[in-house]
């Protein structure tokens, strides 16, 4: 797993250990890069289930002007303080707390990703949050890695672009007109 462009392109990111650990392939997260990466620059970005904070180092690289990091498991932001370390910068926060108390206290991000343990749930009921919250900003895009199409709907966002990157689906929402 490594940076892939910007500041700190090429720079490789401490990883878990695991059969059950699913970090966002390059692959996928080179695809993601290149549909949003014109507006990355200068954006406040919320990681939400960050785990090793690769989408929001990747990010960081990329000229975010803040990123706020979150994840429940200690573990994981273990992981992520072993890649923050090696960032020569500031611009971001760290919190370890369920993501619906995340949720509540956070406000105004350009960019949400949301990659969390596939089959719980979690996706779609932090979607319904972000819709009900003033937590994405106007023309803010919030996007969902999960295993599978995306189904329903989410009063107050409307899906605009789903992609799929052989089990990794991407579904990009913005809000509703």
């Amino acid at each position: 797993m490594r940076v892939i462009s910007g500041k700190y392109r090429g720079m490789n990111l401490a990883q878990f250990k695991g059969a059950e650990i699913r970090p966002t392939a390059d692959r996928v997260k080179e695809s993601l890069f290149n549909i949003i990466s014109a507006r990355v620059a200068g954006a406040s970005v919320l990681d939400l289930f960050c785990g090793s904070g690769s989408i929001g180092v990747e990010c960081l690289s990329r000229g975010a002007e803040r990123v706020h990091f979150n994840d429940a498991a200690k573990d994981s932001i273990a992981v992520l303080k072993k890649n923050l370390s090696r960032l020569d910068g500031n611009g971001f926060t760290v919190s370890c707390s369920d993501f619906k108390q995340c949720l509540s206290r956070e406000r105004g991000f350009d960019f949400i990703f949301i990659d969390p343990p596939y089959k719980t749930g979690y996706g779609a009921e932090a979607l319904k949050i972000i819709a009900e919250g003033n937590i994405l900003n106007g023309d803010g895009i919030a996007v969902l890695e999960s295993d599978k199409i995306f189904s329903g709907e989410i009063a107050g966002l409307k899906m605009y672009d789903e992609r799929k990157y052989g089990i990794t689906v991407l579904s990009f929402f913005k809000k509703a007109e």
